[in-house]
């Protein structure tokens, strides 16, 4: 596993950007740049599963390892949906069964440092190379948009 940064700058209060991560309709705007449909099924506290999916069936099965409102929240991956059934004991996910993906907001003078670290294998390493940094400004541009 390699963990992968990104990094954007935005001019909003951290409460801002962190509305735009998380609340139901804004999470989905966002992450259609992975997938259209992508939703988010949770009760967002910490500790809890939650389901990310494509709409389709698909999609991992994880927990919200850690959740500081409005500075940090880190969940840890534990399996995938394919076709509606989740996974985590095959030795495919077995790979990645563990890996993290955070996100800090740090406030400054103008705005909100917007930090996400992603644990990543090989295969999908350049597939997020590319797509991470178009959600990282779809984020900004809502996030600004609304301030």
């Amino acid at each position: 596993m390699e963990r992968l940064h990104f990094s954007v700058k935005i001019n909003a209060p951290k409460e801002k950007v962190w509305d735009v991560l998380w609340t139901k309709g804004n999470y989905e705007a966002w992450t259609a740049v992975f997938a259209p449909g992508s939703t988010a099924i949770s009760d967002w506290q910490q500790g809890s599963r939650i389901l990310f999916t494509d709409g389709t069936g698909n999609g991992m099965v994880s927990e919200i390892a850690e959740k500081r409102e409005n500075e940090y929240m880190s969940f840890t991956h534990l399996g995938e949906i394919k076709d509606g059934i989740e996974d985590t004991t095959s030795d495919k996910v077995k790979v990645w069964n563990g890996s993290k993906e955070n996100y800090t907001l740090t406030q400054n003078n103008n705005g909100t440092t917007l930090d996400v670290e992603i644990d990543i294998s090989a295969e999908y390493k350049d597939y997020f190379l590319g797509t991470w940094p178009k959600a990282m400004e779809v984020i900004k541009t809502m996030a600004e948009q609304t301030n």
